[in-house]
């Protein structure tokens, strides 16, 4: 009985270990990092997902260098397809950016980008990982989706959050540790 215990127990905990280990795949490019800021995403009312920012080297106010490496940690509240993921993101490249990107690189991008997402439901988490002069790679919770080695792509893509002209300002804020005293989301270090 106690043997059974006990080789539960032991089960238990390397289950538990491995899922932690597989959860936060990502933080290898990061390891110091520390959550700057988050926030919610809602649209009509409706939450759609929460977003959390992760850098290990803030800039000297403690909000994000967006010149160093980031973490840009979304959790979903709600189903959304790869392709309407895909086809959102590109609208708003464009919306952003204007003609600065001509339909042969939008074409490329959003290769890319079918290659990286996956169709989520509520509570799955993406993340992507800014490496400034590099590009930037993906993840889901378990393993990683992508490495983009495209810098101009990885600009683009994280604009869609951090543009002054971004959908949600607000979340901007607080995506870069400047509204630390609002709604931010609060989390542990990693």
């Amino acid at each position: 009985m106690m043997r059974n215990y006990l080789s539960m127990l032991f089960l238990s905990s390397t289950l538990l270990c491995c899922a932690a280990a597989q959860a936060q795949v990502w933080k290898q490019h990061l390891p110091q990092a520390k959550m700057l800021g988050g926030g919610e995403f809602r649209w009509w009312g409706f939450s759609i997902y929460t977003a959390r920012i992760w850098q290990q080297t803030p800039n000297k106010e403690g909000g994000l260098d967006q010149n160093a490496s980031f973490a840009l940690e979304i959790t979903y509240n709600k189903s959304i397809s790869r392709e309407r993921f895909v086809d959102s993101s590109i609208d708003e490249i464009k919306r952003l950016h204007g003609d600065k990107f001509n339909s042969d690189k939008l074409k490329l991008w959003r290769q890319y980008m079918e290659k990286a997402f996956i169709d989520v439901k509520s509570g799955d988490q993406l993340i992507g990982v800014y490496l400034p002069g590099t590009g930037c790679r993906f993840y889901s919770q378990q393993t990683l989706l992508a490495e983009i080695p495209d810098e101009s792509f990885a600009n683009a893509f994280f604009s869609i959050w951090l543009d002054p002209r971004t959908k949600d300002n607000n979340l901007r804020q607080q995506l870069l540790g400047n509204n630390k005293s609002s709604a931010a989301i609060t989390g542990p270090s990693m």
